[in-house]
């Protein structure tokens, strides 16, 4: 399973960091400014995550049990809802789609992945 959530968390990583210079570069000329520090803190929660489940994958070699396991899932879990929904609502407040405000509310449900993952982090490292 450590090798899943280390490759996971490279390919993520490599997303983030395009999806970075893709804002910093393209984004600028069709986000409104306010919009901004959506994407931004996006990217921010995306990245720490990418950090905590390669750090997830190397502490499960050494202390393999289900917790670990579960915090991998919950970090990657918690990038598509909680991040994802940030992106979405980028998207339309670049787009003015309107029936994209539904990933408003998807957003707590990702933050509550990661604190679970950071809450089963400290369990199997605990158990280990």
């Amino acid at each position: 399973m450590h090798k899943i959530f280390l490759i996971t968390a490279a390919l993520l990583g490599a997303i983030t960091v395009a999806m970075g210079a893709f804002g910093a570069h393209a984004l600028k000329a069709i986000l409104p400014e306010s919009a901004f520090p959506i994407y931004e803190t996006a990217l921010r929660y995306q990245f720490y995550h990418v950090f905590a489940l390669a750090i997830t994958a190397i502490l499960y070699e050494k202390f393999q049990n289900q917790s670990l396991i579960n915090a991998g899932a919950c970090f990657i879990v918690g990038i598509i809802f909680f991040c994802g929904s940030l992106y979405l609502l980028t998207l339309r407040a670049a787009t003015g789609i309107e029936w994209l405000r539904f990933a408003g509310p998807i957003t707590p449900i990702g933050g509550l992945f990661f604190i679970s993952g950071w809450v089963q982090l400290a369990w199997g490292i605990k158990k280990g």
